[in-house]
């Protein structure tokens, strides 16, 4: 009898179990699920309670996960300019950028006339290992056509690649082989370099070019580093000019390396984020280092910690223009589907207690999105008196004054210069032509190129051939009139950009930085201050006879790199 009694109580302890389970679930879940938004799924939400609205009642089938993905970008942008949202397949490759390796072929591209075209082969990849040459062209995968419209930097990447040890079949039409080559590649880790240049400006400078701060930007600068010592450098110049920042552990992580101990590098603090204080910890091997850092208007976030933390500590200067001005931290939350958003939870604060980030409206704040042009139209590039700083003063630990409220203002400006433009080149810049030109100069004529290994011998060959002349030809070839004087105003920056973009397809971007920097005046201009001994900051009064001419930087042509897969 006991035994039928306790039976019949079973389905009514199994039925109070599951619903104290579904109860402490829930409880738990609000609370401490992580990185996850499950405020999102509560039955109060007006969000949620229109999408159940829209999906059972509104008249047409409506792709709801279509109009969530359109929303929340919109949600985010009435936040602050730097909160967003990113799709899964773009986060993945926004992580790729910053994990410093990904699995892919190994090789580089670019897309013309809907072809994807193989510009460089990574050494030591897969594939080369395989046997494919830059100059290839892709034109199936797995047996499948790959050309035309269907043919996009994204899907490109999408194809190429994925899991390591995982298989392609890649069909390619190559130069003077009459028939299509297959090869059979296993994917495998390609790095991405963060540092993209080491070498020595002068016989005692070094000079460091960073473009991001990843997840092994530290260790890369720690090789840099260890080369330099083999040519027994006295000083250092790193260059962050265009670095777009990354990961705040990895600028922190560097600037320890040039601090003596107990020194603050950066604090951040926001509404739920207490104050976290960042300091050096004294083990760094080059605290006496001679310092430089260069920057511009596309510095911006971790890079400006670091330049932040060696001017507020007075352990450098900084050279070039004034930055450009994000002190916003966000924390990337990850959703179910491999999408994330990027939201802001904090502000970061220079030792000096300064917070740069430049002003901004919540919401659509086109001001802020034109910032840097408007900067420009007002003439901030070309002269430091056009430079408004109206944020809080601060001073420096030696008491220098610096100031908040608008990006890392350098301690030697560096304005653009421009004479060298014209409406000559400011046409065939913007119409494409260069990099049209440079392209197709490198594919017809890389067998005659082969036996050249070094910039020198490539810049020589390229003189012999008359290249700059051709690239006039060519563009009188395409509906753009020669006007002679205007080309030999424009010659110089015409003959950098021509030579530098083809050194870059031939060989690599460090020689591609080496030629650009040799006429580079905010280079130059730091070579005069370290050999001036100008590297150790003073105070103001100490400084009468500073030199304060203006220094004039050719401009620095815009570049991007080919896409690596």
């Amino acid at each position: 009898m006991s035994t039928q009694r306790t039976s019949r109580f079973v389905p009514l302890v199994i039925a109070i179990s599951m619903i104290l389970g579904i109860i402490l679930g829930t409880f738990f879940s609000d609370r401490f699920s992580g990185n996850r938004l499950n405020i999102i799924n509560t039955s109060s939400n007006k969000l949620n309670d229109l999408l159940h609205i829209i999906n059972d009642q509104y008249v047409d089938t409506v792709d709801i996960s279509n109009i969530v993905e359109q929303a929340m970008p919109k949600i985010l942008a009435e936040l602050d300019p730097h909160c967003s949202y990113i799709s899964a397949e773009a986060a993945k490759t926004a992580n790729d950028e910053l994990k410093g390796s990904f699995s892919g072929v190994g090789v580089q591209f670019q897309i013309k006339q809907d072809t994807v075209y193989v510009s460089n082969v990574i050494k030591g990849g897969p594939a080369e290992k395989v046997g494919m040459m830059a100059g290839d062209r892709i034109v199936s995968i797995n047996g499948e056509p790959y050309v035309g419209s269907v043919v996009t930097n994204n899907e490109t990447l999408h194809r190429l690649k994925g899991e390591l040890g995982s298989k392609v079949r890649l069909g390619v039409v190559r130069r003077g082989e009459a028939d299509t080559l297959s090869f059979n590649i296993t994917r495998g880790a390609i790095p991405v370099r963060s540092i993209e240049a080491t070498y020595m400006l002068t016989p005692t400078l070094g000079y460091i070019n960073i473009n991001k701060f990843g997840e092994t930007t530290y260790p890369e600068l720690l090789i840099a580093l260890a080369q330099l010592e083999q040519e027994n450098f006295k000083g250092l110049v790193i260059d962050l000019r265009g670095n777009t920042g990354g990961y705040l552990m990895s600028a922190i992580q560097m600037v320890n390396e040039f601090l003596p101990a107990d020194k603050l590098i950066v604090y951040t603090q926001g509404r739920k984020e207490p104050r976290q204080d960042y300091r050096s910890d004294g083990h760094g091997s080059y605290k006496q280092l001679p310092l430089i850092v260069l920057t511009d208007e596309g510095t911006a976030s971790a890079a400006e910690i670091f330049a932040g933390a060696i001017q507020d500590n007075d352990r450098g200067i900084v050279v070039g223009r004034r930055t450009f001005g994000k002190g916003l931290v966000q924390q990337p939350i990850e959703f179910h589907d491999g999408s994330l958003i990027h939201l802001t939870v904090s502000r970061y604060y220079t030792p000096s207690g300064r917070c740069i980030q430049k002003p901004y409206t919540n919401g659509e704040d086109k001001e802020y999105e034109y910032d840097i042009l408007n900067r420009y139209q007002h003439g901030e590039f070309f002269s430091e008196d056009s430079i408004r700083q109206t944020g809080q003063v601060y001073t420096t630990g030696i008491g220098r004054t610096v100031y908040g409220g608008g990006g890392i203002m350098p301690d030697y400006f560096v304005a653009e210069d421009t004479t060298l433009y014209t409406s000559y080149y400011q046409e065939v810049a913007s119409r494409g032509l260069i990099s049209e030109f440079c392209f197709n100069f490198t594919d017809n004529n890389r067998p005659r190129y082969a036996t050249l290994h070094s910039a020198d011998e490539i810049l020589r060959q390229l003189r012999r051939d008359r290249v700059i002349q051709q690239f006039i030809d060519y563009c009188d070839s395409q509906g753009v009139r020669r006007r002679n004087n205007l080309i030999l105003r424009s010659q110089p920056l015409i003959e950098m950009v021509i030579h530098g973009t083809i050194l870059y397809n031939f060989l690599d971007m460090e020689e591609y930085l080496k030629f650009i920097n040799q006429n580079d005046r905010t280079i130059q201009r730091a070579i005069e201050l370290f050999n001036e001994g100008a590297t150790t900051p003073t105070l103001p009064a100490n400084e009468k006879t500073a030199d304060k001419k203006r220094a004039y930087a050719t401009p620095r042509p815009t570049f991007r790199a080919a896409m690596l897969a």
